[in-house]
C-alpha cells in the first residue's frame, strides 16, 4: 500500500458523555435566555417612562395652557387621511383643571436629509399653539438653522411664525404665508407640511 494512503479512524463518542453535553447546552441556554429576559423586562419600562417624559415636556412646549395630557387617543382612518402624505404618530389631548384647551399631535414629516419629527399644538378653536422638533437629521448650519427656531429675515423665529396659524389662512405655503431661512427652504418646507397636516387632523376631530 501506497505511503500516501493514509488510514481513518474512526472516533467512538461515548452517548452518555454525547447526552450529558447536550444537556448542559440546553440548560445553559435557557438560563441566558430568563436572564435576558428578566434584564428586558427592567430596562423596558424605564426607557418607555423616559420616553413618556420626553413626549411630555415636547407638550407641554406647544401648549403652554395645558396642566396635563391624555394618554394617546385612538387615530382613526379620518385622521390618517386628513395628515396626507405626513405621516401621523400620536394624537394627546391638551387638559387644563380637567377641562381639554386642544391638542398636541406628533407628525413626522420629510425634510432635506430624512424625516423630521416634530409635536404640534392646536387649540379648541383650531389654532396652532405652537411647535416643536422632537427629532431631525438636518444639515448642521443649514437646515438645524429651522429646527432651532432661528429668526428667519422678518426677525420672527420660524416655528415661531405658526403660531396663531389656523384653517382660515389657508394652504399653508413657504414664499407665500410662512418665511424660509435662506438656504433651508426644503427644510422649512417639512415644518409646515408637518403643521398644516396636524392642523388638518385636528380640523377632522372636531
Amino acid at each position: 500500500m501506497s505511503n500516501d494512503v493514509k488510514t481513518k479512524e474512526k472516533v467512538h463518542m461515548d452517548p452518555q458523555y454525547i447526552i450529558r453535553l447536550t444537556v448542559t447546552l440546553l440548560i445553559t441556554c435557557m438560563v441566558v435566555a430568563a436572564a435576558l429576559g428578566g434584564v428586558n423586562a427592567i430596562t423596558a419600562d424605564k426607557i418607555a417612562a423616559t420616553n413618556w417624559e420626553k413626549t411630555v415636556e415636547a407638550m407641554k412646549k406647544v401648549a403652554p395652557d395645558a396642566t396635563d395630557f391624555s394618554d394617546a387617543l385612538p387615530i382613526t382612518d379620518e385622521m390618517t387621511a386628513a395628515a396626507g402624505s405626513v405621516t401621523l404618530d400620536s394624537v394627546y389631548e391638551a387638559l387644563a383643571n380637567g377641562q381639554s384647551v386642544g391638542y398636541a399631535l406628533k407628525v413626522v414629516a420629510s425634510g432635506s436629509q430624512g424625516k423630521i419629527e416634530m409635536m404640534v399644538g392646536v387649540d379648541g378653536e383650531g389654532t396652532v399653539t405652537g411647535v416643536s422638533i422632537v427629532k431631525n437629521s438636518e444639515t448642521a448650519g443649514i437646515g438645524s438653522k429651522v429646527m432651532n427656531n432661528e429668526n428667519t429675515a422678518k426677525g420672527v423665529g420660524v416655528l415661531s411664525q405658526f403660531e396663531g396659524k389656523t384653517a382660515a389662512d389657508g394652504v399653508l405655503t413657504v414664499g407665500s404665508n410662512v418665511d424660509a431661512i435662506s438656504g433651508a427652504t426644503v427644510s422649512t418646507r417639512g415644518v409646515t407640511n408637518g403643521v398644516s397636516a396636524a392642523l388638518a387632523v385636528a380640523g377632522v376631530m372636531g
